[in-house]
């Protein structure tokens, strides 16, 4: 049987989309794609990069093989995937505004900024593509700038939510655990805890360690 989309997160990172990659899988989600898949497959560094500078994507193809698709680089092009997956539900993780930008700051915008010294052209390759996605194309480079960001933020919030009928879109926080996500995709509730994951440490961490892969 074909794998096909089925849910599309739409939030930013730091928003809890780790979690929620774990969380989506151990619903039967899997795999999820999230930003890890990229630096675990280096090859498809090149097609986000792509559409990232406008060529055309074939979105069906990029993402054969997953259920779920959260974080980025693929929130940054919710509109054309949820498009090319008409069925597939969306999912906008959100989070505390101000808590948010710091989180971002103090992780994956050191993480970049850290890494692009690396000496690994394929690590360069899919640095090069996250940068552009996050902080060129979504912040207009200007991510320093806290009060652009967090508007960048808010805004790209409400144009999800106007954007989408409410019976295909979940607004969404992590901290609210199994409930409302099981509801919504019209599936039983684990047993087990809901996972959290990606503390600042462990992303720095796994940040590294894909960098030197």
């Amino acid at each position: 049987m074909t794998v096909s989309l089925e849910l599309i997160g739409a939030g930013f990172g730091r928003t809890g989309t780790l979690s929620l990659k774990g969380a989506l899988e151990s619903l039967g989600l899997g795999p999820c794609h999230h930003m890890l898949e990229v630096f675990s497959h280096p090859e498809t560094a090149d097609d986000w990069y792509a559409a990232a500078v406008g060529d055309r994507v074939d979105w069906p193809a990029l993402l054969a093989g997953y259920r779920a698709c959260v974080d980025w680089p693929s929130c940054a092009f919710w509109r054309e995937i949820s498009a090319a997956f008409p069925d597939a539900k969306v999912l906008l993780s959100v989070r505390d505004p101000e808590r948010w930008y710091q989180s971002v700051y103090e992780t994956i915008y050191a993480a970049i900024s850290h890494a692009k010294q690396s000496p690994d052209p394929a690590a360069q390759d899919r640095l090069r593509m996250a940068d552009r996605i996050v902080f060129q194309n979504t912040f207009d480079g200007r991510f320093s700038d806290r009060a652009h960001a967090i508007g960048v933020f808010e805004r790209h919030i409400e144009d999800v939510q106007k954007s989408l009928p409410s019976e295909r879109l979940l607004v969404y926080e992590v901290s609210s655990g199994w409930t409302p996500l099981c509801n919504f995709l019209g599936l039983d509730e684990p047993e087990e805890d809901f996972p959290h994951a990606n503390s600042r440490d462990a992303f720095q961490q796994t940040v590294r360690s894909a960098v030197r892969r």
